[in-house]
């Protein structure tokens, strides 16, 4: 799944279009919806994304050893 088609599931399970959302952010739609197209939305774009929205992102890293290192953006519950 490319970081563009992730953003638009966001987007419809938080009920808001893109063009909200590049408000919410703090960018203008026509900027936004280009970096949507071109699937350059950025790290920290998409951190600020997860917060702005309360979505928790997680991810969990595998050690050869059998450890493993859970991540989470937030504490936030998601929606």
């Amino acid at each position: 799944m490319t970081r563009s088609e992730l953003i638009k599931i966001i987007c419809q399970k938080n009920n808001i279009s893109l063009s909200e959302l590049a408000r919410k952010i703090g960018q203008t739609p026509q900027n936004f919806n280009k970096k949507i197209l071109r699937n350059t939305v950025s790290d920290e774009e998409l951190s600020v994304i997860f917060l702005k929205l309360k979505v928790v992102h997680e991810q969990k890293l595998y050690f050869e050893d059998g450890s493993s290192i859970e991540l989470k953006t937030s504490e936030a519950k998601t929606i």
